[in-house]
Order: structure tokens, then sequence, then C-alpha cells
């Protein structure tokens, strides 16, 4: 069935375009890839059937939550498909957490059901009793202790072949925040915003068929990767390779090397530690046609690091949890190195000022986005949905200009810019300068306050293995970013570390640098 992104027909359940319409003619064509089996169409459809009806069986009434603790395993699939073809909502989140974050999600959530790895059980049990509205959980891939383990739940399961007849406009996923003010919150998403974004993005600008084999460095718990490497390659028949372990350069090179990928969903951060390990020259890349990167803006020193240890062409771009996935991208054969690309044809985006005035090209000022797969709002945070869903844009966070070609630059979070001498001081552009220096391997720049009150940029900087961080690097640092840019731009202090603090996304934690 052909779709038209601009013309949803009112009765939509995101299940059948991602999956179900894809199975026939595919039944035996590999679907997800782990290093223990492969799944093919048939099976991960029938999975999905029988996941269906444990669910129901379990109590599970349309537009309720189900939350799932998983890491990237084909278990994550057939659950989360499962949940939106019975009418539910999917929330997912990634299993490494604190009891007491796992004890917010649940009431914040009010997940009906709660589907965890059993390495993350132990995380879940000491909250149970503070989550009344929970009414079964389901363990994958060990011992389900108390609870119903999901794999012999599926295996008796009778196939529930029924779709909930959804609307297009019904709440199919929450996608979270970083929470990186405060505890994460849920951009609320309808059943229509993945597939406008599929066929707006992900299939005609990252061009995917049935021959690509995708692989992942961000997990499945976010939009970014649950698009790029389950929902897009799924729609376009391909397959997705999916590996539970936390990523490392090595894990990455041995699932390269293992199963051949050709399409790699990346962060700049990991490119750059990939980049820098032994084991990237000595791995075979010739089979990689395309990389994405986004989470954070790619400098152009990290692009040719990446290109030169892999000689894979990287595209970066720009998505968030309110919009589900990318909207301003470079593209094949039209990469300008320091932008962020120009916008999706369906998508529109200006740069505002605080009252909501267009900028002039070249003028620093607020993203503001507008497309068919904007959130409805973030669940019980009724003050910033409104500062963030303004009629049909959404206001981001992020400060931008663009240029007079379209081509859009981020400047950093609005918080981050920096005001020295009367002057805004973009932290990226001078931690692409610290980038620049042989010695640099990673960098962070914040505001500090100096002795009479004004606003300095301060770098925080991890070195490349053999450097030893001393006072006169400092000031060869500071001279280095000096030669490059505007002097007032150089940073006044640099501080050495080990490494710099990190979100679970990969994304460097600024305030608590600062």
């Amino acid at each position: 069935m052909t779709l038209d992104p601009h013309a949803l027909p009112e009765r939509l359940n995101l299940v059948e375009p991602f999956l179900l319409w894809q199975v026939p003619g595919r039944e035996n064509a590999p679907a997800l890839i782990t290093d223990a089996r492969t799944v093919t169409y048939g099976e991960l459809a029938d999975a999905v059937h029988r996941a269906t009806a444990v669910f129901k069986s379990a109590g599970l009434l349309p537009e309720q939550r189900v939350l799932l603790m998983l890491p990237d395993v084909p278990e994550f699939a057939s659950a989360w498909f499962a949940t939106v073809k019975a009418g539910g909502v999917a929330c997912a989140i990634n299993p490494e957490q604190k009891p007491e974050d796992v004890r917010y999600y649940l009431n914040y959530t009010r997940a009906r059901l709660l589907v965890v790895h059993a390495s993350a059980l132990p995380l879940v049990e000491p909250v149970l009793a503070d989550c009344p509205l929970l009414a079964k959980v389901l363990v994958v891939g060990g011992e389900p202790g108390r609870h119903l383990r999901y794999e012999a739940a599926l295996e008796a399961a009778t196939p529930d072949t029924s779709v909930f007849p959804s609307h297009r406009d019904d709440a199919a996923v929450w996608l979270f925040t970083s929470g990186s003010t405060g505890q994460p919150k849920a951009a609320v998403h309808k059943q229509h915003d993945f597939v406008f974004n599929a066929l707006s993005f992900g299939l005609p600008v990252l061009g995917y068929t049935a021959a690509d084999r995708c692989l992942s460095v961000p997990r499945l718990a976010f939009g970014y990767a649950l698009g790029t490497n389950l929902l897009f390659p799924l729609m376009a028949g391909a397959a997705a390779i999916l590996f539970p372990e936390k990523p490392t350069p090595e894990r990455l090179c041995e699932q390269v090397t293992r199963h051949r990928p050709t399409f790699l969903t990346c962060v700049p951060t990991f490119l750059n530690q990939v980049a820098q390990s032994a084991v990237a020259k000595q791995t075979d890349w010739s089979g990689v046609r395309l990389a994405v990167s986004a989470g954070e803006a790619l400098p152009a020193e990290l692009y040719y690091r990446w290109m030169a240890a892999t000689g894979v062409e990287v595209l970066d771009g720009i998505g968030s949890a309110e919009m589900f996935h990318i909207f301003i991208t470079n593209r094949v054969g039209d990469v300008k190195l320091g932008s962020l690309g120009r916008v999706v044809e369906g998508y529109e985006a200006k740069v505002c000022d605080d009252a909501g005035r267009e900028q002039p090209h070249g003028d620093i000022g607020t993203l503001w986005i507008r497309g068919d797969s904007m959130a409805l709002e973030y669940w019980q945070q009724h003050d910033k949905s409104k500062a963030a869903f303004r009629g049909d844009w959404c206001v981001s966070a992020d400060t931008f200009y663009r240029d007079t070609e379209g081509y859009f630059y981020f400047c950093g979070r609005g918080d981050d810019l920096l005001k020295v001498g009367g002057k805004w001081v973009s932290p990226l552009e001078v931690e692409g300068a610290l980038l620049r220096h042989p010695a640099v391997a990673e960098a962070a720049v914040v505001g500090f306050k100096d002795a009479d009150g004004l606003e300095k940029p301060r770098a925080y900087c991890v070195l490349k293995p053999g450097t030893a961080p001393d006072e006169l690097l400092e000031e060869v640092l500071r001279a280095h970013v000096r030669a490059l840019l505007e002097p007032y731009k150089a940073p006044r202090k640099v501080t050495f570390l080990d490494a710099l603090p990190r979100s679970d996304r990969g994304k460097v934690l600024k305030g608590q640098l600062r």
C-alpha cells in the first residue's frame, strides 16, 4: 500500500506500515539479526501477534501505557509493536536505571505492564510496592522470579492477529526528553507522526532499500535509534542488527566485521572514539555505504578524523523527542561541514528572537520547527507544553543561525551561549577550535564568572593518550584558539579531565561542568 505522508488515512495503526504490510513475500527474509540468531519477518510478525495476545490477557486496554526496560534484543521489537497493535501506548527507557528512577517512570507513565530484562529486575523489585497501577511484570532473557517469563508466555499463547483500529491522531508512543532540567518528561506522539517522518526523511533522504543491513550505537529506547535501526529499515524491507551490550569501539567494529552492515547510526562522541581507536584501522568498512550522526553537532575536525579512519560518509542532522526524528540534515552529495544541513522536505524551520520574530540570515536565535510529526504535549507539563508547542510550531531550546543558502548552524542550547564583552560566543565554535589541536581528544566549553562578575569561557579538555597536562599546554591551547578565532572567544581557563561527564544518550552534561 502506497501512503502519502500529507494525506494519511484516518484509520492508521503504525504496526501495519512498519511491519505487517511488509511481511507478504518477505516471510523468510531477515528482519532482525543478532550474534545468536536471525529473526525473519514472518517470525517477528508471529511474535508480535503472540505478544498481543499475552498483553491483552494480562489486562492491557487501549490507551494504557506499557513500559519497556530492555536492551537492544528482538524482544524489544515484538513488545513495542504488540503494545501499539493492541491499542496501547509504548514507552521505553534505558534498562540501566536507579531504583528511584524506575519508581518515577512507572508512576509517571501509570504503566499497566512492565517488560523488563532479567538483568534489570533487581532494580525493579524494591519499588513495585510503590507502583499500585502496575498489573504485571514480564521478564525477558532470564529467570523471572515471581513474575511471568516473556518468552514462555509467547510460546504458550495463541497468536492474536487483530489490529486495534487506531485513529491516525491517537496517542501511540511516548518519547522521553533527556531531562537536562529536572526529571525526564514525555513527549506524547500520535500514530501518524512516525509514518510522516519515515516517508519524509527516513526512506527518501537516507535511501533505505531491502538490501540494507543497519547497525546502531544509540539504543532502541531512544527515538533516534528507534527510527533509524528499527522502523525505517522494516518499512523498507531491510534488516536491523541488534546487540545488547553497551557499545564500545571494539564491540562496534566486531559487529561491522561479523555482520557487514551497510548503514550505521551514531553520535559525534562515538565517531570520535572510533576514529581514535586502533581497532578502527584494522576493520574493513567497505560495506558501509553511509553513517548518520545526531544528538550533538558534529565538528568539522571530528568529521575529518572519522573519514580518515573509516572512509564512510557521515550525514549530520538534528531531530528531537518533540518532533520524533530528524528534520534538518546534510544529504548525500550535499554535506556542508559545520552545518546541520537544510530542512527536510515536509518541514519548515525558522530562527527567531525571544519575541518570535524571524531573524535575518546570520543572526543567532531560537530554532522554531513545524511538521506533521510534532508531539501533542509534554505529559503533565502544561506550562512547558504551552512554551514549546505554539500552534503548529515547536519552539526548541536550541540556538541556530541560518546562512543565505538555507543551511542551519547549531550554536548550542539557549543556556549554553555565552555573552563575552557584550558579544555572543558559541561554545561549539570554541570546542571545534580546540579539537583542531593534535593533543586534544575531546573538549567542552562553558561559562564562568571572573573576579569582576563578568562571564568568560572556560574549557574542559580530554587529552589524547601520551599527552601530559601541564600549565604550558594550557597556555598553548589558549594561544591556539586565539590564533583561529577572535581573541575574546579564547578560554580564560583550561581544565584537564580524564573523561567528560555524559548522559546515557552520550551528551556532555555541561550543567555538571558549570
